[in-house]
């Protein structure tokens, strides 16, 4: 029976230092910001973004959401992000996605001021990280909340066959950065790999980010692998499960993340952390 990672206890512990800290900052007279642009009205993002705005309330932090309907302009967009960057109360802001299909999502992430980058997808912090430079700069909440997560749980890293399955900007290549930082030898693939399974049965640790529900099953996990499972997907019967059918693969495991209650906690207590980062390395003046 694998060990099961705990994300929401992990999450309340990061969370509690984070408060900690904000509340520190407060006390010199800055207060940290968040700025979230919402588009449209996916259901999915409406949740995900109040839930964020609450918990930044609840740490102490300003929490601005800047709604547009889903035929908003791009012009629009890019305004308010001016706007945002030149806002001296914001330090961190977001773009909720996904956006409408007649807006440029890269243009509008470029368009964020790469010190107020809490996604850490602009290509000046993204270049920074693919180039395991020194300094302060943002990193992809997930990938930051995963990297955490084998810290808590000893995980070594050094010398570990890792694959990862998805290859998103959010998740897949600034994971394979921070774990090539880590002296992990690290595979990326897709779903169109050829002989996928060949490389994930060869894996010491597996991350899985596909968006298909149970895409990987018992046959495709190495015994003794630690399995990290990023999906949030919703079967018909309108269960939340993984792109890991954990049924399967959690005897044969060594670790593995649950769904929901693994990885997406930590996701939303990296985004907190990293504003609280942003501020204070704002008000550092470090770049």
């Amino acid at each position: 029976m694998a060990i099961l990672i705990d994300g929401k206890k992990l999450a309340k512990q990061v969370n509690q230092h984070t408060t900690t800290r904000a509340a520190g900052l407060i006390e010199r007279g800055i207060k940290p910001g968040i700025a979230v642009v919402l588009v449209g009205d996916d259901p999915a993002s409406q949740i995900y973004t109040r839930n964020k705005h609450r918990l930044a309330e609840k740490m102490g932090l300003k929490s601005d959401l800047y709604r547009f309907p889903t035929d908003v302009k791009q012009s629009t967009v890019l305004g308010t992000i001016k706007e945002l960057n030149n806002d001296d109360s914001i330090d961190a802001i977001i773009v909720q996605e996904p956006l409408p299909d007649h807006l440029d999502a890269v243009a509008i992430t470029n368009a964020i001021s790469p010190a107020k980058d809490v996604d850490g997808l602009h290509p000046d912090n993204l270049g920074k990280l693919f180039g395991n430079q020194p300094g302060n700069y943002p990193v992809a909440c997930t990938p930051r909340g995963i990297m955490r997560i084998f810290s808590y749980y000893q995980v070594p890293l050094a010398g570990a066959n890792v694959v990862i399955v998805g290859r998103s900007i959010l998740v897949g290549k600034p994971l394979l950065a921070l774990l090539a930082n880590a002296n992990a030898t690290v595979t990326i693939a897709g779903r169109h790999t050829k002989n996928l399974r060949e490389l994930t049965t060869q894996a010491d640790i597996l991350i899985v980010a596909t968006g298909i529900a149970h895409f990987i099953g018992k046959d495709d996990v190495k015994p003794g692998a630690v399995v990290i499972d990023v999906g949030m997907d919703r079967l018909p019967s309108g269960e939340l499960t993984g792109d890991v059918d954990f049924a399967a693969v959690e005897p044969i495991a060594k670790m593995i993340t649950p769904v929901p209650g693994g990885v997406g906690p930590m996701t939303i207590a990296s985004l907190m952390e990293q504003t609280v980062d942003l501020a204070e390395w704002r008000r550092n003046g470090q770049k």
